[in-house]
């Protein structure tokens, strides 16, 4: 095959010969290393070919050699420098294709379609030169794209294994919001949440690792899942809710009637009681919406605001009056006071009844002081009680029989028991001793006792 080709021009510079459009623009947009293209080492390509007579140019191979065409009108070195020179250029482009492979991110994918377009101009070319090592060069681009693709299939499973995490992460926080029991689910938070997590997932959907078929299917219909058991369960809540306010806020309606209807009562006593009876009621009937509990609420309290206001005026008029009462019951309380401590009993109880008809006649104190009085009355009435009951006692002479009986059935028991003490110290054994003396001991503190409540009655 003749060439019938001109005078070779230098080549235009630009994209090694296979690059791909998107190559290109990776390269033309992404920060690169400068990448120069080496020629072979050894002996120069000329040295690899021979023109004939006839000007025919041959290369010379492993398998012999091979016609590449012929250059017309050149000189025989100007013939094997032309096809020598196209050697140069192709090995240049597999150099370059090379440095980009172990240079740069060049993916397998475009580092595929390199080299397939390399092997397409090989296949095509006709030159001069080292064609072993040239062959040699590909195989190892062969190589390194190999391993360039099991590197990313390995990042690419890393990739998937990551995201699944992830998303199994974002599934499993959705199925915990979902299962959560209804008595503790803050409702707005949760679903807030939920759709955050629906936005993540759409996150790594649109930029993180895509996932097999099934195990994104799998984690969707959880996911899925866990939504829509959690957006079933709000419904419910809600509805329900709905259902419990409405029932509250007709109750409620009921008891603000009910107070307001009191609220001009004068029956000071009887009202304050059924205003608390209302407020146990106003409690246990649950709660209607903030914006009805509130606005009933308001009337309730209006209601019984009235009420106690006014109650609480006429007491304040009620203790003004009172004061003088106060005055003189302080003084009656001292007189029964003095009466402490009791020496003679019937004197006692004669001059605490003086008192407590002055006492009664004398009327009520203001409320902060009923109390304090009261109390001091009751101190010196339970005195006066309390001794006249022991009196009681240490005059019956059926309880003083029982005590006078108590005393002899514990003083032979003591005796008695002395007996076996000194029957155990006799036989010498030393737990019969104890336990003897044990028993001795407990009954004479009885008998201790029990003389003590007959020496109450003079015996």
């Amino acid at each position: 095959m003749t060439e019938q080709t001109p005078k070779p021009t230098p080549p235009k510079p630009g994209p090694p010969p296979g690059a791909t459009p998107a190559a290109v623009r990776k390269v033309a947009h992404a920060p690169q290393p400068t990448l120069t293209p080496n020629t072979p080492s050894g002996p120069p390509a000329e040295s690899f070919g021979r023109v004939a007579e006839d000007g025919t140019v041959f290369v010379r191979t492993a398998d012999g050699e091979r016609e590449v065409g012929a250059y017309p009108d050149a000189t025989p070195e100007e013939a094997l420098h032309y096809f020598a020179r196209k050697y140069d250029e192709l090995y240049a482009s597999a150099d370059l294709l090379h440095q980009r492979l172990t240079g740069t991110d060049l993916s397998a994918k475009d580092a595929t379609d390199g080299l397939a377009k390399l092997r397409e101009h090989i296949a095509e070319a006709n030159v001069v030169g080292d064609l072993a090592a040239l062959d040699a060069l590909v195989t190892q681009i062969e190589g390194e794209v190999a391993t360039r693709r099991e590197t990313e299939a390995a990042e690419r499973t890393a990739a998937r294994a990551a995201a699944a995490t992830e998303r199994e992460t974002i599934v499993a926080e959705a199925e915990k919001i979902a299962a959560q029991p209804e008595n503790k689910v803050q409702w707005k938070a949760s679903g807030a949440r939920m759709r955050e997590l629906l936005e993540e997932w759409k996150k790594h959907q649109r930029s993180g690792a895509r996932l097999d078929r099934e195990t994104e299917g799998a984690l969707w219909q959880r996911f899925s899942s866990a939504r829509n058991s959690f957006d079933k369960s709000r419904r419910v809540h809600f509805a329900q809710l709905e259902g419990t306010q409405a029932e509250a806020k007709a109750l409620k309606q009921e008891l603000v009637k009910e107070a307001e209807a009191l609220a001009s009562s004068k029956d000071w006593g009887p009202t304050a009681g059924a205003y608390k009876r209302l407020m146990d009621r106003w409690r246990k009937a649950g709660r209607a919406s903030r914006a009805d509990d509130d606005a009933l609420w308001e009337r309730f309290k209006a209601a019984q605001d009235t009420f106690f206001n006014a109650k609480d005026e006429v007491a304040a008029k009620e203790d003004e009056e009172f004061r003088a009462n106060l005055v003189v019951k302080e003084e009656l309380l001292k007189e029964a006071e003095a009466i402490l401590p009791i020496t003679d009993l019937e004197a006692a109880k004669t001059a605490l009844r003086a008192v407590q008809d002055k006492w009664d006649a004398a009327g009520k104190v203001p409320r902060a002081d009923v109390d304090r009085m009261e109390k001091g009355m009751r101190r010196v009435e339970q005195a006066v009680r309390d001794a006249d009951e022991k009196r009681w006692k240490q005059t019956n002479p059926e309880v003083a029989a029982r005590a006078q009986s108590m005393v002899d059935q514990l003083e032979a028991s003591v005796a008695s028991l002395r007996d076996d003490v000194a029957k155990a110290q006799a036989s010498g054994n030393d737990k019969k001793v104890k336990d003897a003396q044990a028993k001795l001991e407990a009954q004479e503190q009885w008998l201790a006792q029990a003389r003590g409540n007959l020496d109450e009655f003079g015996g």
